[in-house]
């Protein structure tokens, strides 16, 4: 199984000084890895449908309606799967979570607690964001926090890779941004986005209650 992880927002808590009021993280699996292959194929191919250069990148909140609109149709026929958790972090209390690093890992092991029903075996890819420390840490949390009914990690591997050079973790992107801003009111057709891809949805988390 492959899995792909991607957030939107940050995880700074000084919400009046420019940090983000929500953030998310979107975990997105394939169960079988051709259609993986196949649906990275697609993002290729659209990438030369709309006329972009080499490397150019799908990013959610730097793309327009219509190549938001092209992505997701693009994508909704592959065999992928999708799960994500919203932070409300106006809401937030307590020493903990003003750790950048602790907050990360604490809403990324709670959204594979939602998963790991589904999941098993997994290289897990996560978009190469933080040094090298940080990401050992993560690859060690995750593999500890998030066990199968034996006690068994569900998670074989942790990669880190660049979104730029990794279409899945673009299509990620798109989900964790989707959920994130289907939360928040004065968001421009973010339901309407949601909905095209609705049947890949399996669960998105709001905490605390929005």
């Amino acid at each position: 199984m492959l899995v792909f992880i991607d957030e939107s927002g940050d995880t700074g808590l000084k919400l009046a000084a420019g940090s983000s009021k929500y953030f998310g993280i979107s975990l997105v699996a394939f169960w079988d890895s051709d259609e993986a292959t196949a649906c990275d194929q697609r993002i290729e191919l659209l990438k030369r449908e709309l006329g972009w250069r080499a490397g150019q990148e799908f990013h959610f909140k730097r793309n327009s309606a219509r190549v938001r609109k092209a992505f997701l149709e693009a994508v909704g026929p592959y065999g992928f799967f999708y799960y994500g958790i919203v932070i409300n972090k106006d809401k937030l209390y307590g020493e903990g979570f003003k750790n950048k690093s602790s907050f990360y890992k604490y809403v990324c092991g709670l959204v594979f607690e939602n998963a790991k029903g589904r999941i098993s075996e997994a290289i897990v890819v996560i978009d190469e964001s933080s040094g090298d420390d940080f990401q050992q840490q993560l690859a060690r949390y995750l593999r500890q926090k998030v066990k199968g009914n034996t006690g068994e990690s569900v998670i074989r591997k942790v990669k880190m890779q660049r979104s730029q050079s990794n279409n899945l973790l673009q299509l990620a992107d798109y989900t964790a941004s989707i959920t994130c801003r289907s939360v928040q009111s004065g968001q421009s057709r973010s339901d309407e986005f949601r909905r095209l891809i609705a049947h890949r949805e399996i669960f998105v988390q709001t905490w605390p209650s929005l």
